[in-house]
């Protein structure tokens, strides 16, 4: 039975309106895009990066009266100094867990930081007495900026080694020890003030550079340059190379056996009390209630091996010492400070990357135990704490300190609530100092040699590269190009070697910027993803969608991406010279660029001409806001066509179907 004329354009009239809703409400969606506010200017974000900062609340610029003028006032001190923050809160039982793990961080830190500031070439016997003091002054500093509650402040071999090898090459310090110090301050000094400027403006990405599988191999390289290092002392070498290199290194060893006389009691003192300490880590991590064992070892043997010196004479058969070491509080270094010198480029050079390592190392330790513990660190806040600490300790005879893993997991052992345990270990350590400087005059630099030695094996993670390997084969690249850039030639190629492949990686990613060919998902309404994930997604008759897969579109990948869509144009067309038959329209799915520039813009305008020249048409969906205002200050939109930008995929693809119904509704008549 034929239905009724009247009901059968009843029904188109219902279909028509139904179509016209839907284009009203496209229409209006595209007006709030294309109406979108502009992006805040450069200086607003700046301002807004400084505040969120160090200002918890806002509206402190412009207090409408003297009660939130107070209450502004207070929120940038909370924000600069955490400890007025979480210090109402602090309760009496909770320093008894604090005393603990101060008390048993100061005997791990004393032989640590003397070790280490031999290490970077301070030794006591130039007069450098006062570095063992580096665990005092920078934990108070931080103590009051910082907010990890885990953190151990304080030197590492790293960065003991970094300041070894670079300022070296500037200065000897054999020769002009004076001079050394002077430029290690002077490093110091840059150091934090990078770390302070990277914490302000928000620049925490700039460490990302220095990736995970950069650091696993820098790490472990560097371990072992260290150790090889500590052959001078444990075997009582004299005259010893100052190249950091594996080659340099053990030349310098072997031609110590003909060239000096060596005592065999530095090589046995050392060597037992490396076995010593290592057994003692052991045991601690068999029994966890032993914790305190581990940590005390080295202060132990450092107290032991001394004695035994000063009671047998050791120092008058061959066993090389300490010798001179101050007591006393920190002196002023202000004077020191050297900023218009012949190397102050290189200086400058040398604080950042010693800046950058030394942030990269206390953030992932930081984190990693603010994550145990349940709570969140700010980054960018615990670089300005960092910055400030290194700039006082710059002022107060002190060289780049940072956070330390193996020091921070003994304080985690220990049961430290917050960072008062800090505080604790900087009076302890004084205090010890005051009591013990005629003591330490003997204290063999073998021992010193094995407490560094045993602080080694945590920085060699042969686990973590063999995952890299596994997980992504560039990455592993990455850590094999630092580890042996360390070994063989200097800790500073190494680290550039790893910056540049992973810059390398970054750029050919940019550049071979994917696309992929989206469809609906069934009994979904406006579900599109790639039908090669999943093939059940089907593509609409008539019409190709292409997602973007890039955060930027730029110089480096709009030629390679334009000439990407156009190969998907001719493929699934399927015939090269009559590319307008099956695709009339384009979907550009843009959901994924972030930022576009000129030659971005002039791709797009370039592939409109170019598929508008095969009568199809260029729609685009879903771009963000930056990109928008870009867009339209280049008036892109009036080449394009404002009715062609859409809000989602899907008001894109209703519009399409809507203008080829409309297309065959008018060849039919």
């Amino acid at each position: 039975m034929c239905p009724q004329p009247n009901v059968s354009i009843s029904i188109e009239l219902q279909q028509l309106q139904q179509l016209q809703l839907d284009a009203d409400g496209r229409n209006e969606r595209t007006e709030w895009l294309l109406n979108s506010p502009e992006p805040p200017s450069f200086c607003n974000e700046l301002m807004n990066s400084v505040s969120e900062t160090v200002l918890p609340q806002k509206n402190i610029f412009f207090p409408s009266n003297s009660k939130q003028c107070k209450a502004g006032v207070f929120s940038f001190l909370q924000g600069l100094f955490p400890i007025l923050s979480w210090g109402r809160n602090y309760k009496p039982n909770m320093f008894k867990h604090d005393l603990l793990a101060g008390l048993t961080l100061a005997s791990l830190c004393i032989p640590q930081s003397i070790g280490y500031a031999n290490l970077a070439n301070l030794e006591p016997q130039y007069g450098l007495c006062e570095f063992p003091k580096q665990v005092v002054v920078p934990p108070l500093i931080y103590a009051v900026m910082g907010s990890s509650r885990e953190l151990a402040i304080g030197p590492v071999a790293v960065v003991s080694l970094l300041l070894s090898a670079m300022v070296t090459e500037i200065v000897d310090p054999a020769v002009d020890p004076i001079a050394y110090t002077s430029l290690v301050f002077t490093v110091t000094f840059f150091a934090g003030t990078f770390q302070a400027a990277f914490g302000l403006l928000r620049l925490g990405f700039l460490v990302d550079f220095l990736s995970h599988a950069a650091i696993v191999g820098f790490m472990g390289g560097a371990a072992i340059i260290i150790g090889l290092q500590q052959l001078k002392s444990l075997i009582g070498i004299s005259h010893f190379t100052n190249k950091t290199d594996v080659v340099s290194v053990l030349r310098a060893v072997f031609r110590s056996f003909h060239d000096e006389a060596l005592s065999p009691m530095n090589f046995i003192l050392g060597c037992s009390f490396l076995i010593f300490i290592l057994a003692t880590r052991f045991i601690g991590k068999r029994n966890k209630k032993l914790f305190w064992l581990p940590a005390i070892a080295p202060l132990l043997s450092v107290i032991v091996a001394t004695l035994m010196v000063y009671l047998t004479k050791a120092d008058q058969h061959g066993v090389k010492i300490v010798k001179h070491f101050k007591g006393g509080l920190n002196p002023s270094s202000a004077h020191q400070l050297q900023f218009n010198g012949p190397h102050l480029g290189q200086v400058v050079k040398i604080g950042l990357i010693c800046g950058l390592v030394a942030l990269t190392e206390a953030i992932a330790v930081g984190r990693s135990f603010a994550t145990m513990k349940g709570y969140h660190l700010d980054g960018n806040k615990e670089m300005v704490a960092m910055g400030f600490m290194n700039i006082v300790g710059s002022l107060t005879s002190c060289y780049t300190a940072t956070g330390s893993f193996s020091r921070t997991a003994v304080n985690f052992s220990a049961g430290c609530e917050t960072v008062v345990s800090n505080i604790v270990m900087a009076i302890t350590v004084f205090i010890s100092l005051e009591l013990l400087t005629k003591l330490l005059y003997y204290t063999p630099l073998a021992i010193l040699a094995s407490v560094i030695l045993s602080a080694l094996p945590g920085l060699i993670d042969i686990n973590e590269a063999y995952h890299i390997w596994k997980v992504d084969k560039m990455d592993f690249i990455v850590c094999i190009g630092a580890f042996f850039g360390v070994l063989f030639v200097s800790v500073e190629i190494g680290l550039l070697i790893a910056v540049g492949i992973s810059f390398a990686r970054i750029i050919l990613d940019t550049i071979r910027a994917s696309t992929e060919v989206q469809g609906r998902l069934p009994g979904t309404p406006d579900t599109f993803c790639d039908i090669t994930q999943y093939p059940r997604a089907t593509s609409t008759s008539g019409i190709l969608i292409i997602r973007i897969n890039s955060g930027s579109l730029c110089f480096a990948n709009s030629t390679s991406i334009r000439e990407r869509v156009m190969k998907l144009v001719t493929h699934t067309n399927g015939n090269e010279d009559n590319t307008k038959e099956n695709v009339h329209f384009v979907v550009l799915d843009m959901s994924n660029v972030m930022s576009v520039d000129t030659s971005g813009i002039v791709m797009l305008e370039e592939l409109h001409s170019e598929l508008v020249s095969q009568s199809i048409q260029l729609t685009i969906a879903n771009p963000r806001l930056r990109v928008i205002n870009k867009m339209k200050t280049a008036k892109c939109f009036d080449k394009l066509g404002k009715g062609w930008i859409f809000l989602t995929i899907g008001d894109a693809v209703d519009a399409c179907l809507s203008l080829k119904i409309a297309d065959l509704s008018s060849t039919n008549c």
